[in-house]
């Protein structure tokens, strides 16, 4: 065995520091970059996954602002015995320095529905119809309870910001789809889109082709995606064919720039979108039985029934991950309910129900139901007290919500897991939203544990690096 001194092992480990900097230097110059694998042609996608992949397309129906389990999937009859009631638990709650009242019971009634007896609310008169098809998981747990960081986790995995998506992932997984649109589309609401904006759909450190695309549900889908005036096509196909030469010599001098590679791909896929997504945006041309099913006819539903429709013909086209938000900008505008929480979730409840009803409906009827997974949720749940002394709202609670999962491989019409007798922790079967990650992809075919991107000298995962698990009660 040898030995060295002490002044000899302080300077061999201060030595080391110096790899650090080199090592930030190698990776911002590409010498670690790890280049995404080639993009299988439509119909090829089977060839990168981990194991049988239950479901090809993916719908996360995001609730922005975070609803509250206690009054939409997840009933407390404890909460009316003590309604009114001081909370005397060891749970921190209140967030932001806003005020703690008393237990609330909620103001909604709860049935059980289906052959399952799934306990649902009564904001859902239409989804309940298919309690069969919902796998409720109750006991899901998360890092924060900051709107910002909680939406940006749910979507990326982790709470800093700069980590691929899970659309990113899906679309570095598993390729595309189609030749004509973008593998990955996202639709926020009229009043705004989620705190954290794009850095819930970014591709993070992957190569840029991977980022979610930002469809507007009426009009154009695109800014500036329509042709100029006065510009025939075989102009414009020599213009962009120039352009490309031009960016290709331009790359040539920056090997590793996924920016520059993407946005010469941006430019190609654009000029096949120009015709396929307009068509894909245009509801008029479903009959008027479909559309009055999504509610489009109806100023309450008309946006989300449309989102949701869209979302339908888009999976027709080989969109592999679509996101839809409910709630936008900040507050009451969302799922929100600081203020009131009744008004806020009857609000937001009856602008959603019936679309993704319909959505279900519609991907049963089409024959895409086998092969697609929804899931609805926010970033996190809401607290059983009021926000006040007999004041209808409820603050942010990480600790215990509610999400569910339907479609492609899920065995619908049960429960996972359970909070405490007021809905405050998660206490049997607690699940971290990573554990939820890590069932999306395996639905998908992928083993969240193989599935990795080497970035400053690891392999990063969705999962992140803490032992994550697939719910494999919520699997048929």
């Amino acid at each position: 065995m040898s030995f060295f001194s002490r002044r000899s092992c302080f300077a061999r480990a201060g030595a080391g520091f110096a790899g650090l900097a080199l090592i930030d230097l190698l990776s911002r110059d590409g010498f670690f970059a790890q280049p995404s694998p080639p993009v299988p042609r439509p119909g090829e996608e089977g060839r990168r996954t981990h194991h049988a992949a239950r479901a090809k397309h993916c719908v996360f129906l995001f609730m922005n602002g975070a609803p509250s389990q206690v009054d939409t999937f997840d009933h407390k009859p404890a909460l009316t015995r003590y309604h009114n009631q001081p909370y005397r638990g060891d749970t921190p709650i209140g967030s932001n320095g806003r005020p703690v009242g008393n237990l609330m019971q909620t103001p909604f009634t709860f049935r059980r529905y289906g052959q399952s007896g799934l306990e649902i609310s009564a904001l859902f008169p239409h989804t309940s119809r298919h309690a069969d098809d919902l796998c409720v998981i109750r006991s899901l747990h998360t890092d924060t309870a900051a709107h910002a960081s909680g939406c940006i986790q749910m979507n990326t995995g982790s709470v800093q910001i700069g980590k691929p998506s899970l659309g990113a992932w899906l679309s570095y997984g598993l390729g595309t789809l189609n030749n004509s649109l973008p593998s990955y589309v996202v639709m926020t609401d009229p009043r705004g889109g989620p705190i954290g904006s794009a850095s819930n759909w970014t591709a993070g450190f992957m190569p840029a082709s991977h980022q979610g695309t930002l469809f507007r549900s009426t009009g154009i889908p695109l800014l500036d995606l329509a042709t100029p005036p006065g510009v025939s096509a075989r102009t414009q196909r020599e213009s962009l064919d120039l352009l490309k030469r031009l960016n290709q010599d331009h790359l040539k001098t920056r090997p590793g720039d996924s920016e520059l590679a993407a946005r010469i791909e941006s430019y190609e896929l654009a000029f096949r979108m120009q015709t396929r997504a307009t068509d894909v945006v245009d509801v008029n041309r479903e009959s008027v039985q479909t559309r009055a099913m999504y509610g489009i006819d109806n100023p309450l539903t008309a946006d989300f029934g449309r989102k949701c429709l869209i979302t339908r013909r888009l999976l027709e086209s080989g969109v592999r991950f679509v996101q839809l938000y409910s709630g936008g900008g900040h507050l009451e505008d969302t799922w929100d309910g600081h203020s009131d929480c009744i008004r806020n979730h009857r609000l937001h409840a009856g602008e959603t129900d019936q679309p993704i009803a319909a959505l279900i409906t519609d991907l049963k009827r089409t024959g895409l139901w086998d092969e697609t997974l929804l899931i609805w949720g926010g970033e996190f749940g809401r607290t059983p007290t009021s926000e006040g002394v007999g004041r209808p709202g409820r603050d942010h609670n990480p600790f215990g919500f509610s999400m569910w999962l339907a479609g492609a491989g899920v065995k619908g019409g049960q429960t996972i897991g359970a909070t405490d007798e007021l809905g405050f922790n998660a206490v049997e079967d607690r699940h971290h939203i990573s554990d939820l990650h890590a069932t999306i992809l395996h639905l998908m075919g992928l083993d969240h544990e193989r599935l990795s991107f080497f970035y400053q000298g690891l392999d990063q995962r969705l999962t992140g690096v803490e032992q994550r698990r697939v719910i494999t009660k919520a699997l048929a």
